[in-house]
């Protein structure tokens, strides 16, 4: 192995419920991400806050059976001064982020995905792969990146958002109709999303989401096949699509069971006449500059047997799973699972720390 090789922290874990999801994407990352030219640190984050270096070994960052992994934080460790509790940084995790050339955050959701540890990171100094902070809190919130996107000139489900204290109004449910999909503002991997056919059970549905998020969307269902797209940023600046994968999947949707516990199906690249694959391609680079987004992104679309595209949402640091889409893309589009993580690494190195 070479004396010379980049030193990357690969940060995982934290406090949001996509706690188990960011573990195993970790394990997948750590197992892909090439000796030759990369040293990887692992640096968790337990669900109470507190860094830690390890665990090293990516078979204990996979899902077993149907028990989800967890950083655990309970193994004898300096920390800095300060009271017990969350948010403490031990000294071995704070000597391994003091060392390495670039930060890998692997982190989904909250206190991670939106543009929390980004700013750590910028203020630090080192430079990291994905969005920045703005492209990071906007992708994070959904009414926001909805937006931007409708701003653009792409196509959103319609909606309301419901702030702490507010419920929705007869007017806005005789609008959206039947079904209704229920979602946390700010959440991933469909935590907290319910799929709602009966007027009864809405304030259930908004009561579940608030468990996740105060801040809540209610959308109209919109009709099609459900169609994902990946979209990566290279070293000299230049971004591309690849090809398009169609989700199959048990249930009334692709809920967290589907897509990490149950059976679920990608046909890549999903089967569309070119026309709809190349419109996809670029409205997913489209949406991706609309968030002013940074690294990578999957953009996740709504496609009717008319060719009607609908953007869902875009995910700024997706899943990197076993089962998870993005890095299938690539490789059906011709970039293999470690190509693309040094693809990842290298950009963020080009880019460096100027970020904003």
């Amino acid at each position: 192995m070479s004396a010379d090789r980049v030193k990357v922290a690969v940060v995982f874990g934290g406090r949001s419920s996509e706690h188990a999801i960011s573990c195993v994407s970790a394990g997948s990352v750590l197992t892909h991400l090439d000796p030759e030219r990369f040293e990887a640190v692992p640096v968790g984050i337990t669900p109470d806050g507190a860094w830690v270096v390890g665990p090293s070994d990516p078979a204990r960052l996979t899902i077993s059976g149907r028990e989800l992994p967890e950083v655990d934080g309970s193994a004898e460790a300096l920390v800095l001064p300060g009271e017990p509790g969350r948010g403490l940084v031990r000294l071995d995790a704070r000597e391994a982020l003091t060392s390495v050339d670039v930060v890998f955050p692997i982190l989904h959701g909250a206190f991670g995905e939106d543009g929390t540890i980004q700013g750590l990171l910028e203020m630090a100094g080192l430079p990291y792969v994905g969005a920045g902070v703005l492209a990071s809190a906007v992708g994070m919130d959904k009414e926001f990146a909805k937006k931007l996107l409708r701003a653009e000139g792409l196509n959103v489900a319609d909606g309301v958002v419901l702030r702490p204290g507010t419920d929705i109004g007869f007017a806005d449910r005789d609008r959206l109709g039947l079904p209704l999909f229920v979602k946390p503002a700010r959440a991933g991997s469909s935590m907290g999303v319910t799929r709602v056919t009966d007027p009864a059970a809405l304030d259930a549905a908004v009561a579940e989401a608030r468990r996740h998020d105060p801040k809540v969307l209610v959308e109209a269902a919109v009709p099609g096949r459900e169609i994902e797209c990946a979209v990566l940023e290279f070293p000299d600046g230049s971004v591309r699509a690849s090809l398009p994968a169609e989700l199959r999947y048990n249930g009334e949707f692709y809920d967290f069971e589907s897509k990490y516990l149950d059976t679920s199906e990608l046909q890549i690249p999903a089967k569309l006449d070119d026309e709809i694959t190349e419109s996809l391609r670029w409205k997913a680079i489209t949406a991706f500059r609309a968030l002013d987004v940074q690294g990578l992104a999957r953009v996740d679309f709504f496609v009717t047997d008319d060719g009607d595209i609908t953007v869902n949402e875009v995910n700024t640091m997706p899943g990197f799973t076993p089962s998870s889409a993005f890095p299938k893309m690539w490789a059906v589009t011709g970039l293999d699972y470690s190509e693309l993580l040094s693809t990842m690494v290298d950009t963020a190195l080009a880019r460096g720390t100027g970020l904003r």
